[in-house]
C-alpha cells in the first residue's frame, strides 16, 4: 500500500507560548524564550541559561490517579495532545470507537530516577517510593501515559534516538499510516526541562556561556556562537490517512510526504555532513520532490562549532544553486533536545499558514559555511507549499521530513 499522510490536528507547550497562537506571536516577532535560571549555578552547572517552559496545571483537567503517573515531560505532552486532539475534531466518542496509535519521541526522564535514587540512600525502604514514580522514570513515559488516559488501543510505543527523536516518531507513523496497518496516529516529541536532566550534558561544555546575556546567547550559524541552549516542553501531532480523513471531514493542515534518515557511522558526538545530506536526500526522494522544490529548510542548527558547519555544508551542497530560504528556530527556542524534531514540523507548520518564514534571531557574523546560505534574520513574508526539517543528535541519528500544503 502507499496511502497518503497528513496532518488534521497540532498542539504546542513551548518556551515560547502554551499554544499555537502564542507561539505564533513568538515565531513572528522573533522573540526568545531563553533565560537565566540561578538554581543551576547553585547545582553546579557551568551555564545557567534555559528555555522556560512554564508548568501545566493539570488539577481539574485529570483526575489525581492519572496525574500521578505523568513525569514532567508527560505533563506538557498531555497538554499538547490535547490541543492537537481538539483541531482535529478527535473527542472521547471517537477514541470509544476507533483505533488510534501513539508514536512518540523522548530520551531521559531523569527527575524521578534522581528523586527516588535520593530518597532510597535517605530511607532505605522502597515501600516510600510510591507507585508512581515508576511510571514517571521510565522513558516510555509519554507513551504509556498517555494512552491510558485517552484509551488509545493502536500502536503504542516511544522512539528513543537523541535529538531525532520527535522527527523519527514523525517519519514512524507516518510509514505505518502508509502501509496500511494505521488509520490514525498521534505523534509528537517531549523533553523535561529540569537542572537534573542536563547536567551531564553541561558537563561536555556544550551549553553557551553568555549567562549574562540569555536573550542573544543562542547564535545558529553565527560565527561566535559558543554553544547551545537547552529546552523543551512537547509536541503533539494527529496524523491520519488522507481519504480517511476527508471522509469524516476533517481540516487537513498538511501533508507528510517524505522521511529520510541515516547514520553516520562515526564518533558518538562527532556530525556528518554525508549524513545530513543522505537522510534530507532520501526524504525528497521519497516526496517526489527536487531541491528547487522547496521553499525552506527548517535547520537542525543548535549554535555549535561543528553541528552547525556540517548541517551548512550539506545544505550548500543540496540547495545551494537554489539559494533556498533557511533559518533555525532553535535561535529562539534552544535546543529542544527530544521534542524538537517534532516542535519545528509545528513551527514549520505555523509559518505554512500564515505565510512567514520566522527568522534566524542573533546572526550576525557569518562563517565561511553560512556565509553560503540564504539565511534568513528577519521576519519574512513567504508563500510556503512545500518545506524540509532536519533534526541530528548524538550516536549519528539522522532525520528529515518533508511536508507540504494541500
Amino acid at each position: 500500500m502507499n496511502r497518503r499522510v497528513v496532518i488534521t490536528g497540532i498542539g504546542i507547550w513551548s518556551c515560547l507560548g502554551k499554544n499555537i497562537e502564542e507561539v505564533k506571536q513568538s515565531l513572528m516577532e522573533g522573540r526568545s524564550g531563553i533565560v537565566f535560571d540561578p538554581e543551576r549555578v547553585s547545582y553546579g552547572y557551568q551555564s545557567a541559561l534555559t528555555g522556560y517552559v512554564e508548568k501545566p496545571q493539570l488539577k481539574g483537567l485529570l483526575h489525581r490517579r492519572l496525574r500521578v503517573g505523568l513525569s514532567e515531560e508527560a505533563e506538557y505532552s498531555f497538554m499538547a495532545a490535547k490541543q492537537a486532539f481538539e483541531q482535529a475534531g478527535i473527542d472521547d466518542s471517537f477514541l470509544d470507537a476507533t483505533e488510534v496509535g501513539i508514536i512518540f519521541g523522548n530520551d531521559s526522564s531523569a527527575k524521578p530516577v534522581i528523586e527516588a535514587a535520593k530518597l532510597m540512600d535517605e530511607k532505605h525502604d522502597t515501600a516510600l517510593l510510591g507507585s508512581g514514580l515508576i511510571f514517571q522514570s521510565m522513558n516510555s513515559t509519554v507513551t504509556m501515559n498517555l494512552s491510558a488516559i485517552y484509551k488509545l488501543r493502536g500502536v503504542n510505543f516511544t522512539v528513543s534516538a537523541a535529538c531525532a527523536s520527535g522527527s523519527h516518531s514523525i517519519g514512524l507513523g507516518y510509514m505505518m499510516i502508509k502501509q496500511g496497518l494505521q488509520d490514525v496516529v498521534l505523534c509528537g516529541g517531549a523533553q523535561e526541562t529540569n537542572f537534573y536532566s542536563m547536567a551531564t550534558f553541561d558537563a561536555l561544555g556544550a551549553f553557551s556561556k553568555r549567562n549574562d546575556d540569555p536573550l542573544h546567547a543562542s547564535r545558529p550559524f553565527d560565527r561566535d556562537r559558543d554553544g547551545l541552549i537547552p529546552s523543551g516542553g512537547a509536541a503533539a501531532l494527529v496524523l491520519e490517512d488522507y481519504d480517511y480523513a476527508v471522509k469524516r471531514g476533517a481540516t487537513i493542515l498538511g501533508e507528510v510526504c517524505g522521511y529520510g534518515f541515516s547514520s553516520n557511522g562515526g564518533g558518538i558526538s562527532q556530525p556528518s555532513d554525508d549524513g545530513s545530506f543522505i537522510a534530507m536526500s532520501r526524504a525528497m526522494q521519497d516526496a517526489g520532490v527536487k531541491a528547487s522544490d522547496i521553499d525552506y529548510i527548517n535547520a537542525h542548527a543548535t549554535s555549535t562549532q561543528q553541528g552547525d558547519m556540517f548541517e551548512a555544508m550539506a545544505i550548500d551542497r543540496l540547495f545551494g544553486e537554489c539559494q533556498t530560504m533557511v533559518s533555525s528556530t532553535k535561535s529562539m527556542t534552544g535546543h529542544e533536545c527530544w521534542m524538537a524534531g517534532a516542535s519545528e514540523i509545528v513551527y514549520s507548520l505555523i509559518m505554512m499558514h500564515n505565510n512567514f518564514v520566522a527568522p534566524n534571531i542573533n546572526f550576525e557574523n557569518p562563517d565561511e559555511y553560512s556565509e553560503k546560505l540564504n539565511l534568513v534574520t528577519k521576519t519574512t513574508p513567504a508563500e510556503l507549499k512545500t518545506v524540509i526539517s532536519n533534526s541530528f543528535g548524538f550516536g549519528g541519528t539522522n532525520s528529515a521530513l518533508v511536508i507540504k500544503k494541500l
